[in-house]
């Protein structure tokens, strides 16, 4: 019954899923709690100001957490309306995000990734912009120049950036060097700025050091978190039902939303070879991998048609991070 609320197109749903937000994170805002930060992690040159701003007040960053966890629901929201990437009209990807991120639990607080995640939402939005153009220049520029500035809250996001160049390769009608070329022109362009302004202000070793730190700093996080291994583990179910349904699905869906999930597809898979190829890369990054899991398992329980089934699998879902809730 609150899932088929929860997928209709009605307006109260603008109050569901912020509300569901704040119903889960309610623990973190009695019990408030700052991010256990490796050195660096914080130092990256975007993030550094914000976290001298807040970082004494742990209350202040768990609120501008969830308030950045709605704005990035929003906009995927705003994606799947635009590209249409869910055939029909659906509210159901902006709260299954919020409940599939609210079960990270260590994630309650604030992080770069969140600011990070935002830029790489909108840098989304640009590339899927280059859908059949003969020359998405600007689509091209924008999406890597968007990606760059989330990595300058997040390092690590740069990972992503084959996968914004094999995009551009895969959305665009004609594909010539010079839309590879300006996409990393924007890419490189925000640290042209920043590696610039290190050498100015005498900040170049700090800002080598700490890109440095953010890419082999230690940071498992998983291997002694047995119900965090549980969550993964059933998030992965729901990934491959949902590919599933999407390789049943893919002959009947228009040629927009094929190219739309090979995009989300090496998205994904960029975001996974950063926990094999990054050792500083942990939790965060599952912000990141949730964004195409979030249109892949939104579709699986738009066009279930077993009703039981849906119901049944998103029960499971919400009562896992429920638990997690209490559990962490």
């Amino acid at each position: 019954m609150l899932l088929e609320t929860l997928k209709s197109n009605r307006t109260v749903n603008f109050i569901l899923f912020p509300l569901a937000g704040v119903l889960l994170w309610l623990k973190n805002f009695v019990f408030p709690h700052s991010y256990p930060f490796y050195n660096g992690e914080t130092d990256n040159l975007l993030y550094s100001p914000i976290h001298k701003l807040a970082g004494e007040f742990p209350l202040l960053q768990n609120l501008l957490a969830l308030l950045l966890l709605i704005l990035l629901a929003f906009i995927i929201l705003q994606i799947n309306n635009r590209y249409h990437f869910i055939r029909v009209r659906t509210m159901l990807p902006a709260p299954l995000f919020i409940i599939m991120v609210s079960g990270f639990t260590g994630m309650h607080t604030l992080h770069p990734v969140y600011f990070g995640a935002v830029f790489l939402l909108v840098a989304i939005f640009r590339l899927f912009s280059a859908f059949d153009q003969i020359k998405p220049y600007s689509a091209a520029f924008d999406s890597g120049f968007f990606l760059a500035i989330a990595s300058l809250f997040y390092f690590n996001l740069f990972i992503l950036f084959p996968a914004v160049l094999l995009g551009i390769g895969i959305l665009s009608r004609e594909t010539r060097w010079r839309e590879f070329v300006i996409a990393t022109a924007g890419f490189l362009l925000p640290f042209v700025f920043t590696f610039g302004y290190a050498f100015f202000s005498d900040q170049m070793l700090e800002l080598l050091k700490t890109f440095e730190l953010n890419i082999i700093s230690p940071n498992n996080y998983f291997r002694p978190n047995l119900p965090m291994q549980i969550y993964a583990g059933y998030l992965a179910l729901l990934t491959f039902l949902g590919s599933i349904k999407v390789i049943q699905q893919y002959d009947t869906k228009k040629v927009s939303t094929r190219r739309f999930l090979m995009v989300f597809f090496w998205l994904f898979v960029c975001s996974l070879f950063s926990f094999v190829f990054v050792p500083a890369t942990s939790q965060e990054m599952l912000v990141i991998s949730t964004i195409p899991v979030t249109f892949l398992t939104a579709n699986f329980f738009v066009f279930l048609k077993s009703r039981f089934w849906r119901e049944l699998l998103f029960a499971i879902l919400l009562l896992i991070v429920v638990a997690l809730q209490f559990l962490s």
